[in-house]
């Protein structure tokens, strides 16, 4: 399965939600591989993982590990979590600024912590 495969099997709300979290990573994070991982589209920049989100029926599970929850802990706690993970509800706006502020914390995260050549 590709993403557009696991996008393509949504519909309505929650299939709007995943092209738009697919826009915004690509557009901010551009260098970064796409692929699906742990069964959902997941996002590689330097051999390491980005983010990844799923699509479910009730909301849009986000995963910014192993970091970027620490660091925007205050952002997500009005949302439900779990270990790594935080939930979108489906039945309230996407939070798109602070899913963009994520991604290039983990991208320069990731950046960073490139191991360059001798």
């Amino acid at each position: 399965m590709n993403v557009d495969a696991y996008i393509n099997q949504f519909n309505g709300e929650v299939k709007k939600r995943l092209e738009v979290i697919r826009l915004l990573v690509r557009t901010t994070a551009p260098q970064a591989n796409e692929l699906i991982s742990y069964g959902m589209p997941s996002y590689k920049l330097n051999g390491k993982p980005l983010v990844y989100f799923a699509g479910y029926e009730g909301h849009i599970g986000f995963y910014a590990t192993p970091n970027g929850h620490q660091v925007f802990a205050e952002d997500f706690s009005k949302y439900k979590q779990g270990k790594g993970s935080v939930q979108f509800p489906n039945d309230q706006p996407l939070p798109v600024d602070l899913i963009k502020r994520v991604v290039t914390y983990r991208k320069k995260q990731l950046s960073v912590n490139k191991v360059r050549p001798a």
